[in-house]
This record gives C-alpha cells, sequence and structure tokens, in this order.
C-alpha cells in the first residue's frame, strides 16, 4: 500500500473542516496509508521552513501558487505513475503566509490550484479532495464525472 503524507502548517480550527478532512482520510485508507502532520505556526515562513524539510518523504509535492496546474485527470496520472513506481508521496500545505523558498526548492513538484489565494484550512479540503478523486479517476470509478 503506498505511503500518503500531508504535512500542513497550522490547526484545523473549524470543525467542519475537520470533519471533511478526515472524511477524505477515511476513504482514501482504502488506497493508502495516510498519516496527516500538522506542524504548529510559526511568526515567520522561515522559522516554519526547517521543521517542514523534516517532514518530507519520497517525492514530495509542494502546494504553490506559482506552481504547475493540471486537470484531475492529468493529476491522477501523476499520482498512478508515482505509485506504480512505488514511491511514497508527501503533499505540503503551508501556513496563511505560505512556504519559505528552500521548501519549495527542495519539493520535487509544485503544485496549483489556481490563481487566487485560499484559505490555508480550506486548501488542505480541497487537496485531500482531489487525492481521493485521482484515486478514484485511477480505479476507474464514477466518483469523477
Amino acid at each position: 500500500m503506498i505511503k500518503l503524507n500531508l504535512v500542513c502548517v497550522g490547526k484545523l480550527k473549524e470543525k467542519f473542516y475537520a470533519d471533511a478532512v478526515a472524511e477524505y482520510c477515511k476513504r482514501l485508507a482504502r488506497f493508502a496509508d495516510v498519516r496527516l502532520r500538522e506542524l504548529p505556526e510559526k511568526r515567520t515562513i522561515a522559522e516554519e521552513g526547517p521543521q517542514i524539510l523534516r517532514e518530507l518523504r519520497g517525492y514530495s509535492i509542494a502546494l504553490a501558487v506559482e506552481g504547475q496546474k493540471m486537470s484531475s485527470e492529468a493529476f491522477a496520472e501523476k499520482i498512478r505513475g508515482l505509485c506504480d513506481a512505488g514511491r511514497e508521496i508527501t503533499f505540503v500545505i503551508g501556513s496563511s503566509c505560505g512556504l519559505d523558498m528552500r521548501v519549495k526548492e527542495s519539493c520535487d513538484f509544485r503544485l496549483s490550484f489556481s490563481d487566487m489565494t485560499f484559505p490555508h484550512q480550506l486548501m488542505r479540503v480541497v487537496l485531500c479532495e482531489q487525492i481521493y478523486r485521482a484515486f478514484m479517476i485511477n480505479a476507474g470509478s464514477e466518483y469523477h464525472k
């Protein structure tokens, strides 16, 4: 089973966000061993960088506005390739201030969901849903319409 790590700076304060993430992690459990790591927010992204770097495992993907945009199908294909290669995958979501450049440069890939800015708590839900969608696409499910 593939190892899937979600490294996120900050805690989910709103119950509805936490419930949504928990639901997608539960659904993902049939495809992957999911590990969610919440790191404490620091005063600056430079201070957050070292704690994030210690958590990087396998193929790491940073969520960054300047990253590559992909369709759900292309994202699923990327996930399929990593899974077929037996790669552990780590996704990184920074704090509300973003990610330190050292983290972005250390990651294997930068992924952007939009040119828009989203709350990092909401982005965690969106990321979990898209990872789940990718696995469902790869499983040939009707979830992706």
